[in-house]
């Protein structure tokens, strides 16, 4: 309990000295050119093959994630928005001129792009170092200073983000503070400027409630049950490897994961063959069980262990059929990779978000039952779309809601940063990604300058031909 305070008074203490006003000044008034020095800390920090280890190293015990993995997933998409960002500052920073209609003949109108202050990151466990830096890049691209909060749950990781903010910057521009839910509430009670959160939906609830006491801006990345459609006209034996990847990638334990698959009921049975047989050449191909693989990640702790397990525990008592080993080991917090058919939407496995390695499948017979069956469910995140039909293609696009989608590809709806990323309501709030990161974590600050003429005509006394034009004018 002392040392739950003693955090508690690190919260106010650290809060208080990054919301000194001349604080918030000083980094508002800094330049691209100082903005992209503190950014290139991060970078020359991750690019040392030293930390790179010791992240690695903290990934697997974090995860079971192998090296591979976490360069993949962890460390190769950070240097690329690095990259971006570095290509890209001085352009977003300048003021931008924008048209005005004739009425405002004689003054220029543009948009200042000033931060919004003191902003809170609070990062999640399934990617627990690329989703607390990315948001910090461009927090401090945009000139704010920022709290970052990572997930206790993958301490080592969130041990690492310490360590290296520490390092590289001084607190009262940038700091971590660890910690579980008390903190996490204490931080929540603050007054910031903006919280970007990444995580679920119910707890995205909690951040939107205590930031509106507030009026504080959020971003929420949150998730749902992002669907995979397979048509007729689709690759199966490709689709499967792409889907079974997506899937299986961190173990299921991604926002963008497909979460069930609505197959054409003409490729069922091809579909079920191809991923299983995708399963073994990834995980198995030695034949010392998928248990052994390197490459297999494992279930964050053993809460969401036994939460996925009884997912597929009360969808195969209510008559799903289980396809694959079901092999489970709690002490190693492993769940074989499966596939489960006979799926009803009452199931719990199909009212709630898996991320896991669990994949139902549901089929159809007319394209017209897909845009049906997904709207039972708040909108996806992400929806992806296997099929070679054009038509179908549109179709789907049409008569479907998500935040991103991808036609034939999976898992790439976060990796384009000139396309905003981010859900619709349940799936998230606000958008992210390159500019639309560094929009989100700014004010769009409206300018208007008199250069010439003026609006003296409009004082009283009035005259009423002045309006009879200005009508006209505006209809022009």
């Amino acid at each position: 309990m002392i040392a739950q305070q003693y955090d508690i008074q690190e919260v106010d203490r650290i809060f208080a000295l990054q919301r000194r006003p001349d604080n918030l000044q000083r980094m508002k008034n800094t330049t691209a050119r100082e903005r992209l020095e503190r950014i290139i800390k991060i970078e020359q920090y991750i690019l040392n093959e030293e930390n790179q280890a010791r992240l690695a190293k903290a990934m697997w015990f974090d995860l079971r994630k192998s090296r591979e993995e976490t360069l993949a997933t962890e460390i190769i998409p950070i240097l690329t928005v690095l990259l971006y960002i570095k290509r890209q500052l001085k352009t977003w920073m300048r003021p931008q001129r924008v048209g005005a209609p004739l009425a405002m003949l004689g003054i220029s109108s543009y948009i200042r792009y000033e931060p919004k202050g003191q902003v809170l990151l609070i990062a999640p466990w399934n990617y627990p170092f690329q989703l607390a830096i990315n948001p910090l890049l461009h927090a401090i691209a945009a000139g704010n200073v920022c709290i970052i909060k990572p997930s206790e749950i993958a301490a080592a990781t969130s041990s690492f983000i310490k360590n290296m903010v520490t390092e590289l910057f001084d607190e009262h521009e940038v700091a971590v503070i660890e910690g579980d839910v008390p903190i996490s509430q204490a931080l929540l009670d603050k007054p910031f400027h903006h919280i970007f959160f990444t995580g679920s939906p119910a707890v995205g609830k909690i951040v939107m409630k205590a930031a509106a006491q507030h009026l504080t801006s959020v971003t929420l990345e949150l998730g749902g049950k992002s669907p995979c459609i397979i048509d007729e006209t689709a690759n199966v034996k490709v689709a499967a490897e792409r889907i079974a990847w997506g899937k299986l990638l961190n173990n299921g334990q991604t926002c963008i994961a497909p979460d069930y698959v609505l197959v054409h009921e003409s490729q069922k049975a091809a579909f079920i063959k191809e991923y299983q047989a995708w399963i073994e050449k990834s995980y198995n191909s030695d034949q010392k069980g998928i248990q052994a693989s390197p490459y297999y990640t494992r279930i964050i702790n053993e809460k969401n262990f036994h939460r996925v397990k009884n997912l597929i525990d009360d969808a195969v008592a209510k008559g799903a059929q289980l396809i694959g080993s079901g092999k489970t080991d709690a002490d190693d917090k492993f769940i074989a990779p499966c596939l489960l058919d006979q799926v009803a939407t009452e199931m719990a496995v199909m009212q709630e978000e898996i991320f896991g390695p669990v994949l139902p499948v549901i089929t159809f017979r007319n394209l017209s039952e897909v845009p049906t069956y997904i709207q039972q469910f708040p909108k996806p995140l992400a929806l992806y779309i296997m099929s070679n039909n054009r038509s179908n293609q549109e179709y789907l696009l049409n008569n479907t809601t998500a935040g991103g989608t991808a036609i034939n590809e999976l898992m790439i709806t976060t990796l384009n940063p000139e396309l905003p990323f981010g859900g619709v309501n349940n799936s998230g709030i606000g958008k992210s990604n390159g500019k639309h990161s560094f929009v989100e974590f700014s004010n769009e600050r409206g300018v208007m300058k008199r250069r010439f003429l003026d609006f003296k005509m409009l004082f009283p006394p009035y005259k009423t031909t002045i309006f009879e034009w200005m009508i006209k004018a505006a209809r022009l």
